[in-house]
């Protein structure tokens, strides 16, 4: 919105020139984060008391830790917050036009929609399990192949008409399998090598990244300041990349596809980044509110498009590989209880408890050990990741 009244501005007289720096990337992502950073640190404690006082509190389940019981009550369903400064901001600072920033925007809060019902059945419907799992992965399946089937077209392409052009030709060609090769599956530290996908491929692996994501960032989400703060890291290593990939020159340099438009999600990347620090001012130990799914499947779930989009679904693998460990930790213990448990007739269990960060608190460590030295592991891989920039 503000990139277009400057430029507006700019059309009626000569001495409005200086809001030329509004048409600087840079700035408005600068912007984008101080504008999220502060409009959360003002309504994060309008948003808790509010979330008191309609009784919104975090049930803390019997078979979990111990150490958790004290948490009960605690305000959750605080992912609205992060989620009302990123759309705030976004729209502030963003170009309103660009396609990539809408379907980031769709998606993520369509994730958070899914996230909201959820809490809301645990926390006001006193419903101990919530939303359905069978629910809650249709919902999830559907909006993540709506995001593939359009981002499938709109990567190799400048406009939504001419994405719709596209589809419509797809359709009428009798579903070609063929796709652009900007659409490949890029390798990380391999120079100018992608792996080609072809229609359906791409659509499966979007779908994967952006569920797979958005449930692995829900399912670390377990502790105080866990799972935020290696979104923050995350996103804003997203925002280099979405950075690269749109620009021209840089791309060329460091011999990354050119995605026209792209760059313009390092506003979104920003937002986030601010709306993130700000939500942990409050959610850092001992937490004054926690996330709840409406914050962690909609963070989730816009890693996994940010990562689609600039074609870097492996990085974000290995930046994001506490948020895999996590999921995997969860997966590894499911099964092999289910296994055993059928074999033998007694489950047996791989880690003390899942997912992985309860295991180290059954080990001994304290809840601080376990978020810091986490996030430390995450600083570490965010930097590998960047590294595949230059190292190809």
């Amino acid at each position: 919105m503000l990139l277009s009244l400057a430029q507006w501005l700019q059309t009626l007289a000569p001495e409005f020139g200086f809001f030329r720096v509004f048409q600087y990337l840079t700035f408005r992502a600068v912007m984008a984060a101080m504008t999220a950073l502060l409009m959360g640190l003002v309504a994060g404690p309008f948003v808790i008391r509010r979330l008191t006082e309609l009784k919104i509190g975090q049930p803390i389940r019997g078979y979990g830790m111990a150490s958790h019981i004290s948490k009960s009550g605690t305000p959750t369903m605080g992912g609205v917050l992060i989620l009302l400064c990123i759309a705030v901001s976004t729209l502030l600072w963003a170009d309103w036009t660009n396609r990539f920033v809408w379907i980031v925007l769709v998606v993520t809060l369509g994730f958070g929609a899914i996230g909201w019902s959820d809490d809301w059945r645990k926390v006001v419907n006193k419903d101990p399990e919530g939303m359905p799992s069978r629910e809650k992965y249709l919902w999830q399946s559907l909006l993540g192949l709506l995001a593939a089937l359009y981002l499938v077209f709109s990567i190799s392409e400048s406009s939504n008409l001419r994405v719709l052009e596209l589809f419509f030709k797809w359709v009428q060609s009798g579903f070609d399998l063929s796709l652009p090769p900007k659409a490949g599956l890029q390798l990380p530290f391999i120079k100018e090598v992608s792996y080609p996908l072809g229609v359906l491929g791409f659509v499966v692996l979007t779908y994967l990244v952006i569920v797979g994501s958005s449930n692995a960032v829900n399912l670390t989400d377990g502790l105080d300041g866990l799972a935020i703060m290696p979104v923050v890291m995350v996103g804003s290593a997203l925002g280099v990349f979405a950075y690269v990939t749109g620009s021209a020159v840089y791309s060329k340099y460091l011999f990354f596809p050119h995605i026209p438009g792209s760059g313009e999600l390092l506003i979104f990347c920003a937002a986030m980044a601010g709306a993130g620090l700000a939500f942990l001012w409050f959610n850092t130990h001992p937490a004054q509110v926690f996330m709840g799914d409406v914050g962690a499947l909609a963070l989730g779930g816009a890693l996994g498009t940010i990562a689609v989009i600039v074609r870097q679904e492996i990085v974000l693998a290995i930046m994001g590989g506490i948020f895999v460990v996590e999921a995997l930790s969860v997966m590894l213990q499911v099964t092999y209880f289910k296994y055993t448990k059928k074999k033998y007739g007694t489950g047996q269990r791989i880690l003390k408890m899942a997912p992985l960060h309860h295991h180290f608190e059954k080990s001994g460590w304290k809840e601080t050990q376990v978020v810091v030295r986490f996030w430390i592991i995450t600083m570490l891989l965010c930097l590998v990741g960047l590294s595949t920039l230059k190292l190809r």
